[in-house]
């Protein structure tokens, strides 16, 4: 009996440390199990794949995303870089917030335009001289245009910068209109340059100088469009219709 009694409080610590021992025995146990769980999957799942990685080309970007339930491989794809059309389709959106003497001026620099091949058309004669006072005016309209890159990156807080593409840029426009003005015996090369000049101006604005406010870039890419077909509507006038001179030539 006394044996029993002097054992007692032995027993009670045994079963105080298997009380407190125990928790913590098992979750360890169940960490190492999950991580060694995690390990060996992983590794497993590479050495299944590792063929298929290798021969992948270099130029094809593939993530895979490895875990114990499933596998997912997806490709990564590169956004694509809007283009003049997706810009410009967003842009004319804020033409409704230009201001109107903007506007209304625009609109009306095209009459100079839109007159010259409306008047062929409805008196079905050709004038070299109505011809060439379009491409006057179109040459006149090209160093306007690079003007106005060079008023728009001057001042210090704009966000153009006064830097060698911008104020280069500016000037193949007013060269092209003095070449145009060379022309004055071929009108219809004249026309030619003058097109190329405002198509040029334009791509200058849309795609490598995107600097203009939205409004703006709409309106010329509108004003630029009519300017175009009206002058493409002169060439096509000279080979459609008699040509008559509005001066005299007797003396």
């Amino acid at each position: 009996m006394s044996y029993f009694r002097r054992c007692l409080p032995l027993a009670r610590q045994i079963t105080l440390l298997n009380q407190t021992a125990a928790p913590v025995y098992y979750t360890c146990q169940q960490r190492i199990s999950s991580t060694s769980s995690r390990f060996f999957t992983k590794t497993c799942l590479f050495t299944l794949y590792r063929p298929i990685l290798q021969s992948t080309s270099s130029n094809s970007q593939l993530k895979i995303h490895t875990s114990s339930h499933h596998l997912k491989r997806r490709k990564i794809e590169e956004e694509p870089e809007k283009r003049e059309l997706d810009l410009l389709r967003y842009d004319m959106k804020a033409l409704k917030d230009a201001p109107k003497p903007a506007l209304y001026l625009g609109l009306a620099g095209l009459i100079p335009f839109v007159s010259a091949p409306l008047l062929m058309t409805v008196t079905q004669c050709y004038y070299p001289e109505v011809a060439f006072a379009q491409v006057a005016y179109g040459a006149s309209i090209l160093s306007f245009l690079g003007g106005v890159r060079w008023g728009f990156a001057i001042p210090e807080s704009s966000p153009a910068k006064p830097d060698w593409m911008n104020l280069t840029n500016s000037t193949v426009p007013s060269l092209l209109a003095w070449l145009a003005l060379l022309f004055k015996d071929n009108i219809n090369e004249a026309a030619v340059l003058v097109v190329m000049g405002l198509g040029i101006a334009l791509h200058y604005d849309l795609a490598l100088l995107p600097t203009y406010p939205s409004w703006f870039k709409a309106l010329r890419a509108i004003l630029t469009v009519v300017a175009v077909f009206s002058l493409i509507g002169c060439i096509i006038n000279s080979s459609v219709y008699p040509h008559k001179s509005l001066v005299s030539n007797e003396p």
